[in-house]
């Protein structure tokens, strides 16, 4: 489990040490206090991202370049200082030079209101699900997406600039299609084996006989490279990359229906639940449960949902779980209970 986080210059907290215990863990205060920047900690420390943004810039403190995450996970000491020019990775004390044996520690899912928006939003919330799950079971996962994300800025810089050539793209259109086409296959793979899991946890926590289904949208066809040639007059027009796997996209169905536009509210909820119960039930498969990010999600459900989804969640996963109020806390058993106020923890 992570057994303390400590916060420095993150968000609105100048410095903060959260002490954790196993199980459940409650953080209740009213809005703005920071409960959320402390779930993002945790996910920060962890998996060296945020759930709330894809940039880290801006968990910085107000006026601040800089922020320090540090904990200890599974008797490891872990620490992250970010800084916009150098960012320091530390595991048990010792400078790392690169994430990947860090970031075999430990996973985490989040769950949080904004969830429905990987439903009834864009694309771009869906393919972030994705991501963040595939570097989580895959080591070779996020090399593979930062270098096919670099491949695409680039690209798309060279697009921009005063008509660029055919000779010049061409230099870019070998990595792009190289990772591209791994981050393609990866990202099948792994809607294969989320499909079945989430459609089991939708039917336990929907309580009806609604069948989801997932299907993944490529973003370009079986052969990237002629794909890519096709699509060249476009390109020129639009000043911009086309095709892809930064077009990739996941479609979900509800009995067959686009959940998207024909979904109730009530049902997009459950539909986003599913996906990230799969997730943690994917991450199950390792020695280490993952931890569950827990953010003013129980309050909102109504009885039924919230029910079945307490009793979905795993047993031996360590939770950290913000609300506003306890009206519904005797549901949970056992838990560490704290308040915050003007940015200070309080035991209950």
């Amino acid at each position: 489990m992570l057994a303390s986080l400590q916060l420095k210059e993150f968000r609105c907290f100048d410095a903060l040490a959260v002490p954790l215990s196993d199980g459940f863990n409650f953080f209740i205060g009213a809005n703005g206090e920071g409960k959320t920047s402390i779930l993002e900690a945790a996910c920060v420390l962890l998996r060296l991202q945020s759930q709330r943004t894809s940039s880290l810039a801006p968990v910085a403190q107000a006026g601040a370049k800089t922020f320090c995450v540090r904990g200890s996970f599974a008797q490891h000491a872990l620490e992250f200082q970010y800084g916009g020019l150098r960012r320091r990775l530390l595991f048990d004390q010792v400078e790392q030079r690169t994430a990947s044996e860090y970031l075999r520690l430990a996973r985490v899912v989040s769950f949080a209101n904004t969830d429905i928006e990987m439903v009834r939003g864009g694309s771009e919330p869906r393919r972030r699900y994705l991501d963040f799950l595939g570097s989580q079971v895959d080591p070779r996962y996020r090399p593979i997406l930062r270098a096919y994300e670099r491949a695409v800025r680039s690209r798309n810089a060279l697009l921009k600039s005063n008509r660029p050539r055919s000779r010049e793209l061409a230099a870019y259109d070998e990595p792009l299609i190289r990772y591209g086409t791994e981050l393609g296959a990866m990202r099948a793979s792994l809607v294969e084996r989320i499909a079945p899991v989430a459609a089991a946890a939708h039917t336990e926590i929907s309580g009806a006989e609604e069948k989801l289904e997932i299907v993944f949208s490529a973003g370009n066809e079986s052969d990237f490279a002629a794909h890519l040639t096709r699509s060249r007059p476009q390109e020129e027009r639009l000043r911009q990359t086309v095709v892809g796997p930064h077009r990739d996209d996941l479609d979900l169905f509800v009995d067959g229906m686009p959940a998207q536009n024909y979904a109730s509210e009530g049902q997009q909820r459950t539909l986003a639940l599913a996906l990230k119960l799969a997730q943690a039930r994917i991450f199950a498969d390792f020695s280490t449960p993952p931890v569950l990010l827990i953010d003013d999600i129980f309050g909102e459900l109504d009885p039924t949902r919230r029910n079945a989804l307490l009793g979905a969640l795993s047993m031996g996963a360590q939770k950290l779980v913000t609300a506003t109020s306890l009206q519904w806390r005797d549901q949970v058993g056992e838990a560490s209970m704290w308040t915050l106020h003007d940015r200070r923890l309080h035991r209950m």
